[in-house]
């Protein structure tokens, strides 16, 4: 195996910083209503940043499955969007220290490259890894957002769990994790739920209780007053498409059905609901995508 600190080069002088939080979203896995892409926007844009680390893209990354673009200007090549895997440093709004890692999710060298962030996370003394995505579930919009949570030791996970043993197609996000926890390191990841329907559009919802899910868990003090204007706007422009809309809004309430008959079953510590006579997860989301199909002039697929 190659040395870990061959995958990446440091810019600059390390900072003094006392037991900083590390957060990671990476491109290329699942982020249903680009909860993650939110998030780390939100992060960049509001808080003062710097590169401190960058990885070796061109070992990670392959070029001709996901394409970087270029620009051509008339007669010549005027720019290239080169990719960047990248550790930045931020300061949330008491001047704590943090670590922010960014990038395309690397097609190669996965374990090259968890150990390469495992070396970086002994280096800079991180005390907490922490990483946050959306998934896409049967669950309505008029609800609280809910997420799965799962790290490296049991005290470290808040959340009630909505699933039982399974196997998922795996990520670096999660073998990270599970590294970590292999090396005696805290790491805690969220995984948003996101209305099936609206999975393939931006959802700040989702993003704002990412970021609240990042702050109960790290302690940072993190600006939200953007993604939750946001969110109200996303959420206004979902109310007005489904007002009026009688097959909609029969869509809606049995999935709030669905949602709370869940929701009451896990109070009452079973998993037993009430039997209804409601559609399915996937009936529902079939309708909705019709219904949105309709709305923009396309044929559902």
């Amino acid at each position: 195996m190659r040395n870990p600190e061959d995958l990446y080069e440091l810019d600059g002088d390390l900072p003094a910083l006392d037991g900083p939080v590390l957060l990671h979203s990476l491109d290329g896995f699942v982020d249903a209503g680009s909860t993650g892409q939110l998030l780390r926007e939100h992060l960049l844009d509001a808080l003062e940043h710097r590169v401190i680390a960058r990885f070796d893209v061109d070992s990670l990354i392959d070029y001709r499955a996901r394409r970087p673009t270029m620009t051509f200007d008339k007669d010549h090549w005027s720019d290239y969007a080169a990719p960047e895997l990248a550790v930045h440093l931020l300061r949330d709004e008491v001047g704590t220290p943090f670590l922010l890692l960014t990038g395309p999710e690397p097609d190669r060298l996965w374990e090259g490259f968890v150990a390469s962030v495992r070396d970086l996370v002994k280096r800079l003394g991180v005390r907490l890894v922490v990483g946050v995505h959306g998934i896409p579930m049967g669950v309505p919009h008029t609800r609280p957002v809910g997420m799965t949570s799962h790290a490296t030791r049991p005290e470290l996970v808040n959340k009630a769990a909505w699933f039982d043993r399974m196997q998922v197609p795996g990520s670096v996000s999660g073998l990270l994790e599970f590294r970590l926890g292999e090396a005696g390191h805290d790491a805690v990841g969220y995984a948003v739920h996101v209305p099936h329907y609206l999975a393939q559009a931006s959802y700040p919802a989702a993003a704002v209780a990412g970021l609240e899910a990042i702050v109960g868990a790290s302690g940072l003090v993190l600006p939200s007053d953007g993604l939750r204007d946001a969110a109200a706007r996303t959420d206004a422009e979902i109310a007005e498409q489904v007002a009026g809309n009688a097959e909609v809004e029969k869509v809606v309430r049995a999935l709030e059905q669905q949602y709370d008959a869940f929701a009451g079953a896990a109070e009452r510590e079973s998993l037993l609901a009430d039997e209804r006579d409601m559609p399915t997860a996937d009936e529902i989301a079939a309708q909705f995508e019709r219904f949105l199909a309709e709305q923009d002039g396309t044929d559902p697929v």
